[in-house]
């Protein structure tokens, strides 16, 4: 009888281990970014926060991942992830597949077609060139469109609902483009669909790296999904529209890294609905945040430290109130020191100038917790950032 179970066990056993050989690679990632921010919100809203200082610890883009793929013959391999966001300052809780997530097909000789929530073309094609990505000096601070601030929506954004196709690098070049279907919630014939392109074309050779990348969000109907308007104005739908193009180039040689990256963005949004800081923007048609941005930024390797900088612009929008000035300047220096192939320490810091007329905030809260400190027009932030990066 004993022998019978420690059979029936055994069988079991390799049962099992079958099941998940077949099952395919399982591999788990993940990255902890934690620092402990310093923020000079400058003179906020009101005469309650004037000069307020805010000391957080913050989680920045810390992330957990599961991905894995699966060679199905014909050079085709099955490929999947799920990716989420953890805070693991414990600010707020943290929620499933908020990053990158997809199931798809990749081909050596046609490259890979991708089908979940994924980056935008427009927004990895540069996001390489940011000396801070995802910590406190994140150059998105001005750049690739602050809703609500200098777009409608977010150019540099991940997207639910997308299609993403890349092709394979042929001498260094590649392509990319993504459909986003905005408007699921469409009910009847007469309301609009929200969508949107993404496209990007990016050469990388050696130490030298270029891009050119194109977005255009069509908006429609309210409540129609993602890329849906208001119930005023031109945002109500009937064409309204937001599009941005950028330029990104970079070099590496030896311990020195340079990058560029310069976009211009336009709409026809104006109308009723429009609000701060483009309220004046009230003829139907009218470009509103229409405005041009730049960014540049240096990196200096020396052993296991390197030393940063980097500043940026963002232009008037074209819908301000004349004489308002809606432009804003960030400027940000910073220290790493790589403790091993995964672990960092890091320190930085930055200061943000806005415009007379406008109100942009240091970093987003997409890129890190706690470090969002509101702002009033005109105002000048600040911050330090002392932190440390594991990835696994």
């Amino acid at each position: 009888m004993n022998r019978k179970i420690i059979a029936m066990a055994a069988v079991a056993a390799m049962a099992s281990s079958t099941a998940y050989a077949e099952s395919g690679n399982v591999n788990i990632y993940g990255v902890i970014s934690m620092s402990l921010d310093s923020v000079d919100n400058g003179n906020g809203p009101t005469a309650a926060t004037q000069g307020t200082r805010v000391n957080k610890v913050s989680s920045n883009a810390s992330r957990l991942g599961f991905k894995g793929s699966e060679d199905i013959g014909g050079g085709l391999a099955a490929l999947w992830q799920i990716e989420s966001t953890i805070n693991v300052d414990g600010t707020s809780t943290s929620t499933f597949a908020t990053r990158n997530s997809f199931v798809g097909l990749k081909s050596d000789s046609m490259g890979k077609l991708l089908l979940g929530r994924y980056d935008s073309p427009y927004k990895f094609s540069t996001r390489k060139l940011d000396a801070f990505g995802l910590v406190l000096a994140d150059n998105r601070s001005l750049m690739g469109g602050v809703a609500g601030k200098s777009s409608w929506m977010q150019f540099d954004g991940r997207r639910s609902d997308t299609l993403v196709y890349t092709t394979p690098s042929v001498a260094g070049f590649s392509l990319a483009a993504a459909y986003v279907a905005g408007a699921e919630t469409m009910t009847s014939a007469p309301q609009t669909n929200g969508s949107a392109w993404s496209l990007a074309g990016i050469y990388q050779m050696d130490g030298l790296y270029g891009t050119l990348a194109y977005e255009i969000h069509k908006i429609g109907s309210p409540s129609t999904g993602a890329l849906a308007g208001t119930a005023a104005g031109s945002f109500a739908g009937a064409g309204s529209k937001e599009s941005a193009w950028k330029l990104g180039m970079g070099y590496q040689l030896d311990a020195y890294s340079l990058g560029f990256v310069y976009e211009k963005t336009s709409d026809n949004l104006g109308g009723a609905g429009a609000a701060a800081p483009v309220a004046t923007c009230t003829t139907v048609g009218q470009n509103c945040y229409g405005h041009n941005a730049y960014y540049l930024s240096g990196k200096y390797r020396f052993g296991s430290n390197a030393v940063k900088l980097a500043y940026g612009k963002s232009g008037m929008l074209a819908g301000g109130a004349a004489g308002s000035d809606t432009s804003a300047r960030q400027l940000s220096l910073g220290y790493d020191h790589s403790l091993s192939k995964r672990t960092m320490l890091f320190a930085l810091y930055t200061r943000l100038n806005n415009g007379a007329g406008i109100n942009y905030g240091l970093s987003t809260t997409t890129v890190t917790t706690g470090s969002t400190v509101a702002a009033g027009d005109g105002a000048s932030l600040s911050g330090l950032s002392f932190g440390m990066t594991h990835a696994f």
